[in-house]
């Protein structure tokens, strides 16, 4: 398996995915390697009984102020906000089961723990399982547009200037970050 590694020198990354990939723990990994700071979309999205913050845009352009982050999420209201300042993309380029399997496991744990979430949100087994506004059924509904849009990363000649890095499932992920914790360690 080829190794995978940060090359550019920057430290402005963005990790991206279908939802339920792991974006959010790989991306707290990383920041927590380079020991920079991580910024989760979903965090500066979410406002109280899920409902989107009308800062959500204004908080994104100040996270990105910073000198060095790392940020987790897929919101197209600020992709280009994002995509201008960054230096990595990290693609989770992971099977439909593994992600599905992550989705469901992730939901019932949540239920069942009654987690707080973002702005005291929780999800409900009602909610979860039998609405249109399921993260299961989002999973369903997103992973083949997610998969086809982001295999196209390296395309796209307004994204020549990035490295962009695929990971194809979770062994991949974890050697990516020992390599990241092995690169960092001789400097």
């Amino acid at each position: 398996m080829e190794s995978k590694k940060i090359e550019k020198t920057g430290l402005r990354i963005v990790v991206v995915g279908t939802s339920c990939s792991g974006k959010t723990t790989l991306a707290g990994n990383i920041a927590g390697i380079l020991d920079i700071q991580h910024f989760e979309l979903d965090e500066l999205h979410w406002g109280p009984n899920w409902t989107s913050r009308e800062d959500f845009a204004d908080n994104v352009i100040l996270a990105i102020q910073n000198p060095q982050w790392v940020i987790d999420g897929n919101y197209r209201k600020v992709r280009d906000i994002i995509w201008e300042k960054v230096d990595v993309i990290i693609w989770l380029n992971y099977s439909f089961p593994i992600v599905f399997w992550r989705a469901l496991k992730r939901t019932l744990y949540r239920i069942f723990s009654q987690k707080e979430l973002y702005a005291g949100n929780r999800e409900k087994f009602l909610t979860s399982f039998f609405t249109s506004d399921s993260m299961l059924w989002w999973v369903i509904k997103t992973y083949k547009r997610r998969k086809k849009e982001y295999g196209q990363l390296s395309n796209r000649n307004d994204l020549s200037h990035l490295e962009i890095i695929q990971l194809n499932n979770p062994k991949e992920a974890e050697l990516f970050l020992q390599n990241l914790q092995l690169e960092l360690s001789k400097k």
